[in-house]
């Protein structure tokens, strides 16, 4: 009869215990951080700083790794890797041995491995570590490079992710009341050409996505892209230099923001990278409320790494000189432009204690310093009713409403003007020092005659 009573109390005290401790799916979640293109042979200090942060979860927004071979500009020669002669490609695709040996250095990366011990990681690829740079649904070794990836992200061998075309998932974090829905979009596996304005997601993802929007609802909805979702760069930079983004695609870009929108899905916003910079943009009018999409690029590459630091200032007035029409600017920016060049990482924080619950989306530097944020409230991102109230009249004047396509072609193409300027000044200067020189040269050669 003792044991029996022991053996009672034993279940009963085990009971209390787990029904008193929550899950990892019920913990309450108010740090999360993100970032991405880091590559794995560069040094990767920044983690320290993420590490400070103490996120309960961090993503991986793509180029997770360098996976690609990138071989060297060549004008002339034999193989030409760019210019108008170009006859091979600039990257070219890794073995799978070569890009497993290239994810275990990743993966043994000191600070991730620190990382690693407390915080959970999940993530999306983007084109290097899909395989191949700028690669879409074309690409042969998808199938293969998804499955290192997974083993990368240590997922589950019983992980729907492991079956399904593509690496797109979703997460329901925390307790109910203070739920946060991540969606990891894969922006990679089924997209078309470049140019083209076809798919990025293709069918069976967006019917996956429709579910999940449509899907009971979270206090907040975190979807991540490996492109940029609201900047449209490629719009203003062209013809001098094209980025990818979800702008490329506009009919996709307008679908998926109906899909959120009929969605009634509230407290939504994106994180992305790819570009090698960080920023915060905001488009107005699509949902009803601010759509917000933090960009954290890159653990590693950094548009400002590839020149001389006497030249950093040169690319940060380039940054504020480019048009644009959805980027946050504002004062507490460490620099004019609101973009930041260096190593960064995106810090999400969630003040669920706070009335209304408060939201802050923040760049942060190599130190964990912010450089780019926003806060905002929980009740600002909800819908005031089912479509936007903003007219098209109006969106033509709202700085968060116009698409950069639709800004006029001065301002637009200001940045390859003046480029364009540059170079012609440049040409005619040293024309003139030529002709100059030929002239003293003829003064000199007959100066020489008459003596």
């Amino acid at each position: 009869m003792v044991w029996k009573w022991w053996w009672m109390l034993t279940v009963t005290a085990i009971g209390v215990v787990a029904w008193g401790v929550p899950s990892e799916q019920q913990r309450l979640v108010t740090r999360i951080a993100f970032g991405s293109c880091a590559n794995q042979s560069a040094p990767q200090p920044i983690w320290n700083a993420i590490i400070s942060f103490d996120p309960q979860v961090f993503i991986w927004l793509g180029d997770n790794i360098y996976g690609d071979i990138r071989r060297p500009f060549k004008l002339f020669g034999k193989e030409r890797t760019i210019g108008p002669w170009k006859n091979a490609p600039r990257f070219v695709p890794s073995t799978e041995q070569e890009m497993k040996s290239r994810y275990e250095k990743a993966k043994s990366n000191p600070g991730y491995s620190r990382l690693q011990e407390n915080t959970k990681v999940i993530g999306t690829w983007d084109d290097h570590d899909y395989g191949l740079n700028d690669a879409g649904k074309e690409f042969s070794g998808k199938i293969t490079n998804q499955r290192l990836l997974l083993d990368f992200l240590d997922e589950p061998e019983n992980s729907p992710r492991r079956k399904q075309d593509g690496v797109y998932a979703s997460y329901t974090l925390g307790p109910m009341g203070r739920q946060i829905k991540v969606i990891l979009l894969d922006t990679r596996y089924h997209r078309d050409p470049l140019r083209s304005d076809g798919t990025i997601l293709g069918r069976s993802q967006w019917e996956w996505l429709e579910k999940e929007l449509n899907d009971s609802p979270t206090a907040v909805t975190i979807i991540g892209s490996s492109i940029q979702v609201i900047s449209n760069l490629s719009a203003t930079t062209g013809p001098l230099f094209y980025m990818e983004s979800w702008g490329r695609f506009p009919k996709e870009r307008d679908r998926l923001f109906k899909l959120i929108a009929d969605s009634k899905r509230d407290g939504v916003f994106f994180i992305s990278g790819d570009v090698h910079f960080g920023e915060i943009t905001r488009y107005d009018c699509a949902t009803g409320y601010p759509l917000y999409d933090v960009t954290s690029s890159g653990i590693t590459q950094a548009v400002e790494k590839v020149v001389p630091p006497p030249l950093h200032f040169f690319v940060r007035f380039l940054a504020w000189l480019t048009p644009n029409t959805m980027r946050v600017m504002d004062q507490n920016c460490r620099y004019r432009s609101c973009t930041y060049g260096m190593s960064n990482f995106g810090a999400v924080e969630i003040d669920w204690d706070a009335t209304p619950v408060t939201l802050k989306i923040q760049v942060r530097d190599i130190n964990g310093s912010p450089v780019t944020g926003v806060t905002t409230s929980l009740s600002e991102l909800q819908a005031r009713n089912s479509t936007s109230s903003t007219t098209k009249k109006a969106r033509e004047h709202h700085r968060h409403c116009s698409l950069e396509s639709t800004l006029p072609w001065i301002v637009r193409y200001r940045l390859a003007i003046l480029a364009y300027c540059a170079v012609a000044t440049f040409v005619l200067a040293l024309i003139g020092v030529i002709w100059a020189s030929i002239l003293a040269c003829r003064r000199c050669a007959r100066k020489r005659k008459c003596d």
